[in-house]
């Protein structure tokens, strides 16, 4: 149905693709897999019609077509479900869903009322509840990426493309995904999935291909194909294990959350973290995870509570205080929280250090640049140059340049939400080590994440929320996916 052929792509001196040769055949879903900056992103760019081939030919049903952008890809029929959500902020999510197509009344009026009605069964078939009339700004990434999905959705496509669309959701949420996109399949569509998660990929597609530095390396069956043969595929190298967990003796309390409620978000909060120690936050999407880092952060004020830092106490919703008392913030949304995409790697790799890396109030290039280079070489950023705008690096490479930004502060509470979305096996592994290190050397971890196992791999606690309230709090030795979700829904084991 849709095929490229010797495709290469290039920008500047980086060659994201070269000579790649891919077939997507009706009825089927397919797999796309490799590292961070393997080419995933720039290969689905390329169906989309946002960027041209250098060279190459991209053929539908057969001929040659050429895409003069994303609109002449969705008229024939191909859908793109892109990693990073696109949304408006100040439209609503129905004007989201249907922006550029929107239903008309006589004289070529907008017929909102279809719009709504519309979305409203788009989130029906996915099983979620938003409001069509609801702005976009303020969504969470969850919610976000399901308004990107019922927008592909919406196209009725022959074609759909999915980058990385369970990144953000619950396993609910992506099952009924799944079974939509395998309702399309036997429709007679072809599905192309990318995804790091091996068993969504295994669970769902017919046959994988694996790039590696912008070629194709293999495609072959899934049923011929084991998780430990497709990492070797992926990173040319076997990975040592992915939750390398070293156990501490935890220390004292370095994070206290005292009573922290933040009114319609979440209620009496309490924990504590330990220097030393992993704990989770688990949870399905909504419970109020990452709302609660963030008030702890001082992003958002809460109406009541207290966070303490070493048994002193912090001003409410004031991040500069937080950042002086040694707490870092790794966000669920790298590209509106955690990079500012205009500038450099290096820039957006120094910024939480400026004054620190400055002398008399002057900021020079080469502190600025030695100290990017530390961390974005130990976390393996693959980048054209330091100088390049952090923009141009693939999703997962972004979210590697966050880590770095704030690893470089040598916080003594790392919060991180959502540390490995949308990175590959090889750097989740690395990532991984590098929180169990950082425990190790004294530092107290809380960590959000949507991941099973990675909250059972790497916690020494699991804290589970369900509706805006801490319900439980799980030791390592009592923890398994039965006792999380138990909690996390309420259910009776």
């Amino acid at each position: 149905m849709l095929a490229l052929q010797r495709v290469s792509k290039s920008f500047g001196a980086v060659a994201a693709l070269r000579d790649v040769d891919l077939e997507l055949v009706a009825g089927e879903a397919h797999a796309l897999v490799g590292e961070n900056g393997a080419g995933k992103s720039t290969l689905v760019r390329i169906l989309a019609g946002v960027h041209p081939p250098d060279t190459g030919t991209v053929l539908l049903d057969g001929a040659p077509v050429t895409f003069g952008g994303p609109a002449d890809a969705r008229a024939a029929g191909i859908a793109v479900i892109y990693q990073e959500p696109t949304l408006f902020p100040d439209l609503s999510v129905a004007e989201n869903i249907f922006m550029g197509r929107q239903p008309r009344r006589s004289l070529r009026r907008i017929d909102t009322a279809a719009m709504r009605a519309r979305s409203r069964e788009l989130f029906d078939r996915l099983g979620v509840r938003l409001d069509p009339d609801r702005p976009a700004r303020g969504l969470s990434i969850a919610d976000q990426q399901l308004v990107e999905i019922a927008k592909a959705l919406s196209t009725n496509a022959r074609v759909l493309v999915m980058d990385e669309p369970t990144a953000a959701l619950s396993g609910v949420e992506v099952e009924r995904l799944f079974a939509v996109a395998r309702s399309l399949r036997d429709e007679g569509a072809a599905v192309l999935f990318i995804s790091h998660r091996f068993d969504e990929v295994f669970d769902l597609c017919e046959r994988i291909t694996v790039m590696r530095d912008g070629r194709r390396v293999d495609t072959a069956p899934a049923s011929q194909l084991t998780v430990d043969a497709l990492v070797r595929k992926m990173v040319g190298r076997d990975v040592a294990t992915l939750f390398p967990k070293v156990d501490t003796t935890p220390g004292d309390v370095r994070l206290d959350v005292r009573g922290l409620t933040r009114h319609g978000f979440f209620s009496d909060v309490s924990f504590t973290v330990r220097g030393g120690e992993i704990v989770a936050l688990a949870g399905l999407v909504g419970a109020g995870r990452s709302e609660v880092v963030r008030a702890v952060f001082g992003v958002d004020k809460p109406d009541a509570g207290e966070v303490r830092v070493d048994d002193k106490p912090l001003p409410a919703g004031d991040t500069p205080a937080a950042i002086a008392a040694g707490l870092a913030l790794v966000p669920e949304d790298r590209r509106q929280q955690g990079l500012v995409m205009e500038l450099s790697v290096e820039r957006n790799a120094t910024l939480p250090r400026r004054w620190a890396l400055s002398r008399a109030g002057l900021l020079f290039g080469g502190a600025e640049r030695r100290s990017a280079a530390t961390w974005t070489q130990r976390l393996q950023v693959k980048a054209g140059r330091p100088t390049d705008p952090v923009a141009t690096l693939s999703g997962g490479n972004q979210q590697k340049v966050v880590l770095a930004k704030w690893l470089s502060t040598e916080p003594r509470v790392l919060i991180v939400d959502e540390p490995t979305r949308g990175i590959d096996v090889g750097t989740k592994a690395e990532v991984h080590r590098l929180l169990s290190e950082l425990a190790a050397d004294g530092v107290a971890v809380l960590m959000v994440s949507s991941e099973l196992p990675e909250v059972l791999g790497m916690a020494d606690r699991v804290l589970v929320m369900r509706e805006g309230r801490l319900v439980a709090d799980i030791p390592r030795a009592g923890a398994d996916e039965e006792s999380v979700m138990v909690a996390a829904t309420g259910a009776q084991s």
